[in-house]
């Protein structure tokens, strides 16, 4: 009602204080504790008094505890930005992770001098609050000054609130939350993402948010791993009426040069992880190219192979040494390896390990300086 009538924005705004009201009625005048209906009894009102003189820095389980409060740290900050970021997506405003950051630490700081519960960005308020309508964050003080009054005076009347409405309040928020148009859009962009989503989702609605977060973390890395280990590799060619070179599988019109292979390395890093595969790939599309040529009689078999790297930030020692042994691989084959487009931080280190005398310098600033050297 409150949706359709906006004269009635009200109406969704106090429904769970009505309804926990209304339940804890019904189950105080009929009984319906004894019935097998669950309650949340006895609540102890009042404030926390000062534990300051309750805190140890020194004994034997400092350090175990430092480890703990570390875990909960990382976890309560994850799921917090979780979260947050998914309403702020739904609602469209920036959300500043350092900020959320610092928040928690200050809070969590000043309520261990009176032992309160870790506080954390819970998804259950946040889901209450944002079906309620809340905009900013003086819902959050609103509802400080009202968690106040009630342990100072309502405790005793929670007695016989029935937990099914306080769990029930939280699920009605929830199906806002679901975008079932979104979960299609990612599966059709890209299935491991896809299946992070529902990882994350199957977690935390059959256990807990810290498990839906680990699932999809865990899927998320490990598709960054596959990635990492397997990166692509395009044979390029020159694109008709242009200096430009592109993917001869993107483009069917691009033109190979005869005698020259022109590889492009998609990855952002060269390292231990995936040198070998870069290595094996491009050797692979070398014999290939080379039976290519045989069967269609081609009078020039491949002379030159320009490695676009582009795409490449940075490279470590595994991927220096992959890079010398396929320049030992082409060499003893009569065929020459040329190195372009390479970034700075690539050269130096390539300088700093004598590979580019080993190619006899031929690193060019584009593929067309390249195949102008070569063609001289």
């Amino acid at each position: 009602m409150g949706k359709k009538n906006r004269k009635l924005f009200w109406l969704p705004a106090i429904a769970p204080l009505v309804s926990v009201i209304l339940a804890t009625l019904v189950v105080f005048l009929t009984k319906a504790d004894q019935h097998g209906v669950k309650i949340v009894k006895h609540i102890k009102g009042g404030l926390n008094p000062s534990s300051v003189h309750q805190l140890q820095f020194n004994g034997p389980h400092v350090g175990e505890v430092a480890k703990i409060g570390l875990i909960v740290a990382i976890i309560a900050l994850t799921e917090a930005i979780a979260v947050g970021r998914s309403f702020a997506a739904i609602k469209g405003y920036h959300l500043d992770g350092n900020k959320e950051m610092v928040a928690m630490g200050f809070m969590n700081i000043i309520g261990s001098f009176t032992s309160c519960y870790v506080a954390t960005g819970s998804f259950s308020r946040t889901a209450v609050n944002f079906s309620s309508g809340c905009e900013t964050a003086v819902s959050n003080v609103v509802m400080a000054i009202m968690v106040f009054i009630s342990l100072e005076l309502f405790t005793k009347l929670l007695y016989y609130t029935p937990v099914a409405i306080l769990a029930s309040i939280i699920l009605s928020a929830l199906p806002g939350l679901i975008d079932l148009n979104e979960a299609y859009n990612i599966w059709k962009v890209d299935k491991l993402d896809f299946l992070a989503c529902i990882g994350a989702f199957l977690g935390v609605l059959f256990a807990t948010v810290e498990i839906g977060l680990l699932v999809a973390v865990t899927i998320s890395f490990t598709k960054i791993i596959l990635v990492s280990i397997r990166p692509g590799t395009e044979t390029l060619g020159k694109l008709p009426r242009s200096d430009m070179f592109g993917d001869v599988n993107q483009y069917p019109m691009a033109v190979k040069t005869p005698g020259v292979l022109i590889m492009h390395l998609k990855s952002a890093l060269l390292c231990f992880a995936n040198a070998n595969f870069v290595r094996e790939k491009i050797m692979k599309w070398v014999i290939e190219e080379e039976k290519d040529n045989k069967l269609g009689n081609s009078e020039k078999t491949i002379q030159t192979v320009i490695l676009d790297i582009s795409n490449l930030m940075d490279i470590d020692t595994s991927g220096i040494a992959s890079l010398e042994e396929l320049h030992k691989n082409l060499d003893s084959n009569a065929i020459k390896l040329a190195i372009a487009n390479p970034r700075w931080q690539v050269i130096h280190k390539l300088k700093l390990a004598n590979f580019v005398p080993k190619i006899r310098g031929r690193v060019f600033l584009s593929i067309g300086e390249a195949m102008a050297s070569f063609s001289v």
